[in-house]
């Protein structure tokens, strides 16, 4: 049996009985043709299941109205409903998304970057977390990063994580912990999360006790190594501020395990509040990130890219001045909301 194929613009013109560039003109909608002409053609069409090859567009200058979206892994909640929410804002103009997940492989996002550009997509959204990628500088289309800075020149849409520390760690504080933790992918100077824990603990003079668990850890390993690095500071501290709600809900199984009871004699917050997360863990007191609207900004900004045009007013799901783009680069983060629950 001969391999199926996807049918070619020939294979349209000799369904219609017209030329090859008689198709094309209704394609693209292009001269006077007559309303026989063009029903014979959109017959065609819809008999052979024809689609038109979007890179062959995008090699005449046309758009392809597609738009890549790099992400670490759609398997982590914040990822996975930022995925959802731009695919959703994208499609709502008209464009389709390919999502891509690099796995925390910097190999693996290089090859998807290189992919995307080769198939000429409209524009991309990266908020894969690899270091050193220096293929980005190459870049020539329209590009938005989701909580990566890149460079100054290119917008990076984020929620205000420098303040959401602060919250985080206030909130233990307040509520009686004297010597809380941090729990991290990765401490640094870039963490901005750090940065906020940090300032509070500063402030009421207490010393930091920082830990890391790379979120690129397999699933079966990760809850051993939190358990590991916590065991290892179970006797200085009373109290953990988990910069993603995943690592948390890993913190309360620890804390269960040693018979500690939560919140009375540990306290826990964690960061991001998907609507995965809250059903999962609905007691945990986290620092919700504004999912939807980060996405719908990224979206926003990368259309207006595509397009040409400014940003330069508020869209809808912005509440307030503060937050107004200005000269496509976000330098204004989106606020965070600190949700309690029982766990602190």
């Amino acid at each position: 049996m001969p391999a199926r194929r996807e049918p070619t613009l020939a294979d349209v013109a000799e369904a219609a009985g017209v030329s090859l560039t008689t198709v094309s003109r209704v394609l693209n909608n292009r001269g006077y043709l007559s309303q026989e002409t063009r029903n014979r053609v959109a017959a065609a069409v819809s008999r052979l299941g024809y689609r038109p090859n979007q890179v062959a567009r995008a090699l005449h200058g046309k758009s392809t109205r597609s738009v890549g979206l790099i992400v670490p892994t759609v398997r982590l909640p914040f990822f996975g409903e930022l995925a959802e929410h731009v695919e959703d804002a994208l499609a709502d103009h008209g464009y389709q998304t390919f999502i891509c997940n690099s796995m925390g492989r910097a190999d693996r996002e290089r090859g998807y970057l290189d992919l995307l550009i080769s198939h000429r997509v409209d524009g991309i959204i990266s908020g894969a977390h690899n270091e050193d990628i220096p293929e980005y500088g190459t870049v020539r289309m329209p590009l938005v990063t989701v909580d990566r800075m890149l460079s100054p020149d290119i917008p990076d849409v984020h929620c205000d994580n420098e303040e959401g520390g602060r919250v985080a760690t206030t909130h233990l504080l307040t509520r009686g912990s004297r010597r809380p933790a941090l729990l991290t992918s990765r401490s640094g100077a870039h963490n901005m999360r750090e940065a906020g824990y940090r300032s509070v603990l500063a402030e009421a003079g207490i010393e930091p006790v920082v830990l890391t668990a790379d979120f690129h850890i397999p699933d079966a390993e990760r809850p051993g190594v939190i358990r590991e690095r916590l065991d290892a500071v179970a006797h200085l501290i009373d109290a953990v501020f988990a910069t993603d709600d995943l690592s948390a809900a890993d913190v309360l199984e620890w804390a269960v395990s040693r018979g500690l009871a939560v919140p009375e004699e540990f306290k826990v917050v964690g960061f991001d509040g998907t609507s995965a997360m809250r059903r999962a863990v609905p007691g945990l007191t986290t620092v919700q990130q504004p999912i939807a609207r980060i996405a719908h900004r990224a979206v926003r900004i990368l259309l207006s890219q595509i397009q040409g045009s400014r940003v330069d007013s508020v869209d809808s799901s912005d509440k307030d001045g503060k937050d107004q783009v200005r000269d496509q680069v976000i330098n204004l983060p989106l606020g965070v909301t600190l949700v309690e629950g029982r766990t602190a």
